[in-house]
C-alpha cells in the first residue's frame, strides 16, 4: 500500500514535467504510427499510382520474343506504336485468348490490359474540309486495340479493358473511339502533318499478304498527345485493323497493367529459371504477386506466348517504394531518438528536484530497487497515456496522408500498433537508464543535509 500511495503522491506533484513527458511520448507515437502505417500499406498505393503511367508486363508471340532477345529490339511497351519497327508482324497471338489473362491466380491484381495489332498503312484524307492532294502519308503506324471493351467472363463477372485506362496520361482533344467501330484516334504529330482535326474522315489503304488492296474509312474522334514518338501513330479498334490487314482474330502484343510486389532475390532467381526453385521456393514465388510470377501465369493461359515485365517500370516501382519506405522509417527512428532524449532530460530534471523526497524514501528503508520501480512505474503510466493518445492521433494522420497523397485511406494493421508500443517501451527504458543510475547514486545522509 505504501508503494501505491507514493505513486499517487508523485502524480499530484511536478504536473508540468509529467505533462511534458506525456506530450513527448504522444508526439513520438503519432509520428511512428502514421509513418509505419503508411510504410506497411504504401506498396499497393505506390504500385497503383505508378501503374497509371503504363503497362508493366508485355505479352508477345514466342517467336517474336526470341528475336527481340537476340537483337535487343522492342524493349519498351510502346515500341511498335511509336514506329521504331517499319515492318509488320509475322507471328501472332489470338485476340480471343486475351481475356484469359483475367483467369490466372492473380487475376484481381490485373487492373487493365489491352491487345494490340501493330501494322502500317497508307493514309489519304477523305474530308471536304481538307485538301486530299496534300493530305497523304505512307507507312503510318496503325495500332488496332481495345479502348473500353466490356468482357463477360465465364465466372459471371464483367470487366472493362482497353487503352482508355492504359493511357491515362495522354492529353486528349476529343473523345475515345467506340470499340468495333470505324472510329479512331490520331497523334498530334501525324494530325499536324496531314492537316486533319477531330471529326474529319481519313481513308486507310493496306496491301495484305495475299496481294489484295484493302481500304477502310476512319472517322477521327480525337487527337492525342502522348508526349513521345507515339504521336506519329493512329489507334483504331482491333476488329477494324484485322479486317484492314486481313488478319482475323490476330494480335501481336498485349500490354498488361498489374499491381505487383517489388522483386527480391527469390523473384530474380525465378525470373532466370523457375525450374531451379525448390518446392518451397516455388510455392512462395508462385503465390506472391511478383512481376515474374504473374508473367509466368499469363504464359500458362495464353498458348504460344512469352510474357515479360517491363524492366524500367518494375525497377522504378521497386526503387520508389524502397526510397519512400526508407524516408518514413528514418522519420520514425528520429522521432524515437528525440523522444528518448527528451524523456531522459525530463526524468533527470525531475530526479534533481525530487532528490530530497527520494533520499527520504531510502532513509526510511526503501531499497534502491523500490525507488527505481517507483520512478519507472510513474514514467510508464504517463508514457502509456501518451502512447495511447498518440496511436489514435497517428491513425488519423495516416488517413490524412493517404487521402492527400494517394487519394485513398491507409489500412492500419494491428502489427503497426504492436511494433510502435514495443519500440516506445524500449525507448522509455533506455531513456530511464541514466536516471535510474542517478537514483542508485543518491546518498540519503548527504542529500538530507543539503550537501
Amino acid at each position: 500500500m505504501f508503494f501505491f500511495r507514493m505513486i499517487f503522491r508523485s502524480f499530484s506533484r511536478q504536473f508540468k514535467r509529467r505533462l511534458l513527458i506525456a506530450v513527448t511520448v504522444c508526439l513520438s507515437a503519432t509520428v511512428s504510427v502514421a509513418m509505419l502505417g503508411v510504410v506497411f500499406d504504401v506498396g499497393d498505393k505506390l504500385n497503383a499510382e505508378l501503374s497509371t503511367y503504363g503497362s508493366n508486363i508485355t505479352v508477345q508471340p514466342k517467336a517474336d520474343a526470341v528475336v527481340n532477345d537476340l537483337y535487343n529490339t522492342g524493349g519498351d511497351a510502346n515500341s511498335n506504336a511509336s514506329g521504331t519497327s517499319e515492318s509488320d508482324p509475322t507471328t501472332f497471338l489470338k485476340e480471343s485468348d486475351a481475356p484469359k489473362i483475367k483467369t490466372i491466380f492473380w487475376a484481381f491484381n490485373i487492373t487493365n490490359f489491352a491487345p494490340e495489332l501493330n501494322i502500317h498503312a497508307d493514309v489519304n484524307c477523305a474530308s471536304e474540309s481538307v485538301d486530299s492532294s496534300s493530305c497523304k502519308a505512307s507507312g503510318v503506324p496503325i495500332v488496332g486495340t481495345w479502348f473500353a471493351k466490356t468482357l463477360h467472363m465465364d465466372s459471371g463477372e464483367s470487366t472493362v479493358a482497353g487503352m482508355n485506362g492504359m493511357r491515362s496520361w495522354w492529353k486528349l482533344d476529343g473523345s475515345w473511339p467506340k470499340d468495333d467501330s470505324a472510329q479512331g484516334l490520331i497523334g498530334t504529330t501525324l494530325a499536324s502533318k496531314l492537316g486533319v482535326t477531330k471529326g474529319d474522315t481519313v481513308t486507310l489503304y493496306k496491301t495484305t499478304v495475299d496481294g489484295s488492296r484493302n481500304k477502310q474509312r476512319i472517322t477521327i474522334t480525337g487527337i492525342y498527345d502522348s508526349g513521345d514518338s507515339d504521336n506519329n501513330a493512329m489507334y483504331i479498334p482491333s476488329s477494324t485493323a484485322q479486317v484492314l490487314a486481313n488478319l482475323p482474330d490476330s494480335i501481336d502484343k498485349i500490354e498488361v497493367k498489374a499491381l505487383t510486389t517489388p522483386d527480391n532475390d527469390l523473384a530474380r532467381k525465378a525470373s532466370k529459371n523457375p525450374n531451379a526453385l525448390t518446392q518451397d521456393e516455388w510455392e512462395t514465388w508462385y503465390c506472391t504477386a511478383y512481376p515474374s510470377s504473374i508473367a509466368y501465369q499469363i504464359e500458362e493461359v495464353i498458348p504460344g506466348s512469352v510474357a515479360k515485365q517491363v524492366r524500367q517500370v518494375a525497377a522504378l516501382q521497386g526503387d520508389v517504394l524502397q526510397k519512400t519506405q526508407a524516408v518514413m522509417v528514418l522519420m520514425t527512428v528520429l522521432s524515437l531518438v528525440a523522444a528518448a532524449i527528451a524523456v531522459a532530460n525530463l526524468m533527470a530534471a525531475s530526479i534533481g528536484e525530487r532528490g530530497s523526497e527520494l533520499a527520504l524514501l531510502k532513509a526510511i528503508g526503501a531499497t534502491d530497487g523500490a525507488v527505481s520501480r517507483l520512478m519507472l512505474a510513474e514514467t510508464a503510466v504517463i508514457s502509456l497515456v501518451g502512447a495511447i493518445v498518440g496511436a489514435l492521433l497517428g491513425s488519423g494522420v495516416a488517413q490524412i496522408v493517404g487521402h492527400v497523397v494517394f487519394g485513398s485511406g491507409i489500412t492500419m494493421r494491428p502489427m503497426v500498433f504492436v511494433l510502435v508500443f514495443v519500440l516506445l517501451t524500449l525507448t522509455v527504458l533506455i531513456a530511464s537508464f541514466s536516471s535510474i543510475r542517478s537514483i542508485l547514486g543518491l546518498k540519503p545522509a548527504e542529500v538530507l543535509h543539503g550537501r
